[in-house]
């Protein structure tokens, strides 16, 4: 009996403190609700590197900038920046001195230059030219160290008069000929006998004009060929042909191939020193020029 009333005293004290002890001490506390911010206020991310860059074209304003704002700063740059005198270039150094054993005096000319002929001899002889060598020519500033006197080219043609030239120019003119007998005889029906000559080696100017620059022919070099003379037929003259003949064309044609042996060709048309005869030289101009007209 006693201990069935204490138990039931136990209880009722139990249960009497538990019905004490507030509901939220009994129950776990429930986590708050989160708050939702709007979209609009959420805060953007820092833009990316590349995007923070500035244009390239304004990198040297800037750096102009800054070195402004430095010497704005720094008085001290200022005054460097005057008292800098400007650099003064060293002046070039002078040629070395002439050497003692180098003549003074003009460059040479056409006349004074003394040619090695020996493998253009060979050559016109084997043409069958008829040539020999002359005195040396030397009038001041015209002469020809070594001219030849040329009487027959190729073919039996004879030159009339015999023609006083170098070495080089008497070659183009032997080649030349063997195309004109081809020539006349496919457009006339006969070869030249004679190439009549109206001027070969004399000590003039340009179209006889004595102010102007020396001729050619002042240097042995140069040829006039005024007409053709064959047998049993009339010669034909240089400027002298009418137009639409087989003796026009035949000019025309050797005038035309003169070209490919001469590095100067004029004639009829050109101007009016040369309206009658064929002018040939061998004049030497920059990068293998010749004048054909």
């Amino acid at each position: 009996m006693p201990g069935t009333i204490v138990g039931q005293c136990l209880a009722a004290l139990l249960g009497a403190g538990l019905a004490a002890i507030p509901a939220a001490a009994q129950t776990p506390a429930a986590s708050p609700p989160l708050s939702r911010v709007p979209a609009d206020q959420v805060p953007l991310p820092p833009p990316r590197p590349e995007e923070a860059k500035e244009p390239a074209t304004k990198e040297p304003a800037a750096k102009d900038a800054t070195s402004k704002d430095a010497t704005d700063k720094d008085p001290a740059s200022k005054d460097a920046a005057k008292e800098t005198p400007p650099v003064t270039p060293e002046p070039a150094p002078l040629p070395p001195e002439r050497p003692a054993d180098i003549p003074s005096g003009p460059a040479p000319t056409p006349a004074t230059i003394v040619p090695d002929d020996t493998a253009c001899l060979r050559r016109l002889e084997r043409l069958g030219a008829k040539a020999e060598s002359v005195a040396p020519l030397a009038d001041g500033m015209c002469g020809a160290a070594k001219p030849l006197r040329v009487t027959e080219l190729p073919d039996g043609v004879t030159l009339a008069p015999a023609a006083t030239l170098t070495c080089t120019a008497a070659e183009a003119l032997a080649r030349w000929s063997t195309d004109v007998r081809v020539i006349a005889e496919r457009s006339l029906g006969k070869a030249p006998q004679k190439f009549q000559i109206g001027g070969s080696y004399e000590c003039r100017g340009q179209n006889h004009d004595p102010s102007a620059k020396l001729s050619e022919h002042a240097y042995a070099n140069g040829i006039d060929v005024m007409g053709f003379t064959f047998e049993g037929r009339a010669p034909v003259t240089v400027g002298a042909t009418r137009e639409g003949t087989p003796e026009a064309a035949f000019e025309a044609t050797v005038r035309a191939r003169a070209c490919g042996f001469f590095r100067t060709v004029l004639g009829p048309g050109s101007d009016a020193a040369h309206a009658n005869h064929l002018h040939l030289d061998e004049r030497e101009r920059p990068a293998g020029h010749r004048l054909c007209q």
